[in-house]
């Protein structure tokens, strides 16, 4: 075969005749008429077109992405991304792992159930990444119990304080201590020290989140660390929040009636640890301890 293919191409500049044999010699033999340097060339313009349609592929679609120092920027940043995605979910892992375990201790009678959860690394807060800072926990002093409401503030002389939400909407203040939104237990309570200004309520995914008291939905959407997440602004300038929801049952503006429901529990959202009830109580733009404000959990 090599030396088949050595005299086929030092014959490249002349014609030549190839003849073709049977093997067993019965059939009558075949003579063909070709010009090497002419299949040569062919070959070579079929192999460079070969080169360049590969080449094309590589530098013009996502191929590029495999080979070390082509990925375009956009490639770069969405491998950057999914790391911090990695992270994060290991992250979630690990709190979850430590909700079951807490659970666990709680079935088996080892805490007392209106214990606090184990205090996490970053609990709540979305595994924030190196060079990220928790806007909400810099200030936490100033939501410690009993946090100060908005009018019992110094304030300068001649600042207009706007009118409580409530006043305008019709509505009277809630009647404090209420009934808790769902039917639960507590995993983790409220400690502003690590930029939780919430109670978790543990509860069965697809349970009913009724509002506390009357008010309008001042927020109904997606959000990326709490899921499905709904608002309701009450009167005396108490707002309340319902975080990891499967699903909304109102919608910015709607007016809620006290007890209504609003929303079916669920574990939505990258920041949580299992079924549960994320639950938030404003005063002023200051977080309150809902503990305080219940009647039971």
């Amino acid at each position: 075969m090599f030396s088949f293919l050595a005299d086929f191409i030092r014959s490249a500049g002349q014609a030549v005749d190839i003849i073709l044999l049977d093997e067993d010699g019965l059939d009558a033999p075949r003579r063909y008429r070709v010009r090497p340097g002419q299949i040569l060339t062919l070959a070579g313009f079929v192999s460079l077109g070969i080169s360049l349609l590969f080449l094309l592929m590589i530098v013009a679609t996502p191929m590029r992405g495999l080979f070390p120092g082509l990925a375009t920027q956009e490639l770069k940043e969405e491998a950057r991304l999914n790391s911090l995605r990695l992270s994060a979910l290991e992250d979630s892992l690990a709190t979850q792992d430590s909700y079951m375990s807490h659970l666990r201790d709680l079935m088996m009678g080892r805490v007392e159930p209106g214990g606090e959860a184990p205090a996490l690394e970053n609990p709540d807060t979305g595994g924030l990444v190196e060079g990220e800072v928790d806007p909400a926990s810099a200030d936490w002093e100033d939501h410690q119990q009993p946090a100060i409401a908005l009018g019992s503030l110094p304030i300068e002389a001649g600042t207009v304080l706007p009118a409580a939400a409530g006043s305008q909407a019709g509505f009277n203040a809630p009647r404090f201590p209420v009934l808790p939104p769902v039917d639960g237990f507590t995993t983790r309570g409220f400690d502003p020290r690590i930029g939780h200004y919430a109670l978790d309520i543990a509860v069965t995914e697809g349970s009913v989140v009724r509002s506390i008291s009357a008010g309008y939905v001042i927020l109904a959407d997606w959000t990326h660390d709490g899921g499905y997440t709904i608002a309701v602004q009450h009167s005396g300038g108490y707002l309340s929040v319902y975080k990891h929801n499967q699903r909304l049952l109102k919608r910015a503006g709607d007016r809620i009636a006290s007890r209504e429901p609003i929303a079916i529990s669920g574990n939505t959202g990258e920041i949580t640890s299992g079924p549960h009830l994320h639950f938030e109580l404003w005063r002023d733009g200051l977080a309150q301890d809902p503990v305080a404000y219940l009647l039971t959990l």
